[in-house]
């Protein structure tokens, strides 16, 4: 049942004190809404464009407090909710969105000079990440006694990839600034990076083999399928990333490695974009599905603004200007996209909220 179908069925004395939204409600990926802000935002501070990023800063920082207040609110008062969730293999991974996004915010206010915020924020994102590595897929795989437990495999699960890619990140973005510690920060970014990338891989072929072995329905192939072509992106900007750090002995060991590897992960990404436009014009004009605000279409602005940062930082670090020029101009996609999402997610608020307010209207006059 839908949640406004309940509230209709509630009690006028429950209606007035239920707030127009609900922490039961709250999906585990809400935070791609701080992980979209935030790329985006170093995309347009790495263009020069200082004021619109400090601005997507200021909303991401904001986004993240409340979230981080809304998700603990569910944890104590609709703990049934969050467990449902983190049992079901088609939402848990969206936790994740929890890890990439303290990273991509860790990244950001790194390049601000907020350094020591940022080294919170790795340990914060790089624990959380490890914790949930194992978790997850143990629930998802011995919690479930039905089989097989490939129909469940979605777009969503590459966030566990991106989860990984934004520890190696922000570790790489550190690394030159904390002396003290370079060797570990040079250390976590190998090992995070190369745990991503062989994820990917993993994660890659299980939905893969759950798209070709079950009937494809429009309606399954939602906004997180494009966090396929987000997670190579940030695979990219992380081992650009890796490669710019100084020496040091697991950094020396695979720097070739990783930047041909970064090379043919950006080929690969250039590659998935059309085939991801052409899935949603299959999807929302062919089968007719209603394009509407949902918290999952900033799964679609993350990967638009990851493979624009991942083609400037490669195409830098590389002397690659084409790429870089690509990467430049896409920024503007993601900017776009921030934008109308964005402006859609604040349409849907107060639709709700005036909606609550005439259901509220109606009852006090009965």
């Amino acid at each position: 049942m839908h949640p406004d179908e309940q509230i209709l069925q509630t009690p006028s004395d429950d209606v007035q004190h239920t707030p127009w939204w609900s922490p039961r409600d709250l999906t585990p990926g809400y935070f791609a809404l701080v992980m979209a802000s935030g790329i985006v935002s170093m995309g347009l501070y790495l263009q020069g464009y200082l004021v619109a990023s400090t601005v997507l800063v200021a909303i991401m920082a904001v986004a993240y407090a409340v979230l981080i207040v809304l998700n603990l609110w569910r944890l104590i008062a609709h703990r049934s909710a969050m467990v449902a969730d983190f049992s079901d293999i088609r939402r848990s991974f969206g936790f994740f969105t929890f890890v990439a996004g303290t990273g991509v915010l860790g990244s950001r206010l790194a390049l601000s000079g907020w350094w020591g915020t940022a080294t919170v924020l790795l340990s914060i994102a790089a624990v959380s990440w490890l914790i949930l590595g194992y978790a997850v897929p143990v629930v998802a795989v011995l919690g479930k006694v039905k089989r097989p437990l490939i129909k469940g495999a979605n777009g969503s699960w590459f966030v566990w990839t991106v989860g990984a890619q934004s520890v190696a990140v922000l570790a790489a973005t550190l690394e030159p600034i904390i002396d003290d510690a370079n060797h570990v920060l040079a250390i976590t970014a190998v090992f995070a990076w190369s745990l991503g990338t062989v994820l990917y891989i993993a994660v890659a072929m299980l939905v893969s083999l759950r798209m070709m072995s079950f009937p494809l329905d429009p309606r399954d192939f939602n906004p997180p399928y494009w966090i396929s072509m987000g997670a190579v992106a940030i695979t990219v900007l992380a081992a650009a990333r890796i490669v710019e750090m100084s020496a040091a002995p697991m950094v020396d060991a695979t720097r070739g490695l990783v930047a041909g590897v970064a090379v043919l992960m950006w080929c690969f990404a250039t590659w998935l974009i059309p085939a991801l436009i052409g899935v949603g014009i299959w999807r929302h004009i062919v089968h007719r599905v209603p394009l509407v605000y949902e918290s999952s279409l900033w799964s679609i602005v993350f990967p638009l603004g990851m493979y624009s940062v991942a083609g400037i930082y490669l195409g830098r670090v590389n002397a690659l200007p084409i790429v870089e020029a690509i990467g430049a101009g896409w920024l503007w996609v993601a900017v776009t996209a921030w934008t109308l999402t964005f402006l859609a997610m604040l349409r849907a608020i107060l639709r709700r909220i005036i909606h609550r307010q005439g259901k509220r209207s109606t009852l006090d006059s009965c």
